[in-house]
């Protein structure tokens, strides 16, 4: 099972709220939805991911 309980400590860290990824950057809301409710998501966005918090995937997802 994947979680994404280091992507919310990612986020808190660099100063970026899901607000400002909808917002700012353009992610959809289900797609944050999504992660929120640990589904998944697609390649593309967890690279977009990375992109936006200038992170690894290791600090967006775990693997439980």
């Amino acid at each position: 099972m994947v979680s994404y309980e280091p992507l919310w400590k990612t986020m808190e860290s660099k100063g970026i709220t899901t607000y400002a990824l909808i917002h700012s950057y353009g992610v959809n809301p289900r797609t944050v939805n999504n992660l929120k409710h640990n589904r998944g998501i697609t390649v593309f966005t967890l690279e977009r991911l990375c992109e936006i918090l200038e992170c690894a995937p290791n600090d967006i997802l775990k693997f439980v």
